[in-house]
């Protein structure tokens, strides 16, 4: 259960060079990876304590195809116990295997935007985004807004309460999901639509993830009787790149293109 592909619909891949974490907002409260390391005990002997996988960070490299990568599905990158060397470790990983797109999600503002200026030249092909689960939270957004990543977003998941008017200068994207589990807590169709014109409005791409229930897919996807998948803009040139054979000396003779 290291590295796999996964059913999460905005990316394809997760990466999880840590696992563990600790609860640091309301968002935090039914944790989906938590569950998950007491359902599989074997596969996490040290249950949901912070942990470094440096065994972990080549696997990308050898992931031939270009592939959309979430970083830490079980974790959290910027995770107050992370070493910052084993973090830039993480990241030269990263800029070292540019075929990839890899999507970092962290609800540590504060240390995210101290330690960027640490991790520059920032890679192309990282994408950073922050938790924001209801209006208290609002505040991570202007901590990103800090980091010269080439897509930064926003992931209001699980939506557990209204977001209210909310400013999305610099920001590329943003996904909106429900929370899924035994214990959920509700989210109501009009805090959604009110993100997502506010999304169109700014020119933002909007992704509705799901409405959530027992199990993430309960409750489905459409969202005024569609689906709403949109992505950043950097995805379609990146890939495109890819199929010319752009930069092939930084590793796409791997993927013979």
């Amino acid at each position: 259960m290291a590295s796999t592909r996964t059913a999460i619909e905005w990316t394809e891949k997760t990466w999880n060079p840590t696992t563990g974490c600790t609860k640091v907002s309301a968002g935090c409260k039914y944790c989906y990876a938590e569950r998950i390391t007491k359902r599989f005990p074997n596969h996490f002997p040290n249950g949901f304590r912070f942990t470094l996988h440096p065994e972990r960070l080549n696997e990308p490299r050898r992931w031939k195809k270009p592939s959309l990568i979430f970083v830490n599905s079980m974790s959290d990158l910027f995770h107050e116990e992370m070493p910052l060397d084993f973090l830039k470790q993480v990241f030269q990983v990263m800029r070292e295997t540019p075929w990839h797109i890899y999507q970092v999600l962290t609800k540590r503002h504060e240390r995210l935007a101290e330690l960027a200026p640490e991790l520059e030249p920032w890679p192309e092909n990282v994408w950073i985004g922050v938790s924001v689960e209801d209006a208290r939270y609002k505040h991570r957004i202007d901590y990103l807004r800090r980091v010269p990543a080439a897509v930064r977003f926003i992931s209001f998941e699980p939506l557990i309460g209204p977001i209210g008017e909310v400013d999305l200068t610099g920001i590329h994207w943003i996904i909106v999901g429900g929370e899924s589990g035994p214990k959920r807590r509700p989210i109501r169709k009009e805090w959604v639509i009110e993100l997502r014109d506010q999304a169109l409005d700014q020119g933002v791409a909007f992704f509705f993830k799901q409405w959530g229930g027992y199990s993430p897919k309960a409750g489905g996807r459409l969202l005024e009787g569609r689906e709403w998948n949109q992505m950043p803009q950097t995805l379609a040139n990146h890939f495109a790149s890819l199929s010319k054979g752009i930069d092939k000396t930084q590793g796409l003779a791997l993927l013979g293109i």
